[in-house]
């Protein structure tokens, strides 16, 4: 699941957690996976998996007992669609970079269009 984008890999890890807690995944329950689960899900390093957890815990997601694991706070699914603003950045960039392309591919439609 990791991959190689210049992004840590526990915020990679942290965010799809954040993704799952938001579709309710883990609402039944309330616990998250452990940390060994996570190593294996996302082939990452029991420290990779930590701090995503830590994240979590950071960003007042989750709350953890020593022995038992971690756990979702009172409505962290609704705190968890919040988006990141940092992340807003870049997806609104990419989006500019798409609608550039789309309108020059139109200007050069127009022009052929217009040329005829």
């Amino acid at each position: 699941m990791v991959e190689w984008t210049g992004r840590f890999a526990y915020k990679q890890v942290a965010d799809d957690l954040r993704r799952r807690i938001a579709a309710g995944e883990f609402a039944k329950t309330g616990q998250l996976p452990s940390l060994a689960q996570l190593q294996e899900k996302y082939d990452v390093t029991v420290t990779v998996a930590r701090a995503a957890i830590n994240q979590l815990k950071a960003d007042g997601l989750a709350v953890s007992h020593q022995g038992k694991g971690a756990f979702l706070t009172p409505n962290a699914d609704r705190a968890a669609q919040l988006v990141d603003p940092a992340e807003m950045v870049t997806e609104l960039r990419a989006e500019v970079e798409k609608l550039r392309s789309e309108v020059g591919d139109l200007r050069r439609r127009v022009a052929t269009l217009e040329g005829d």
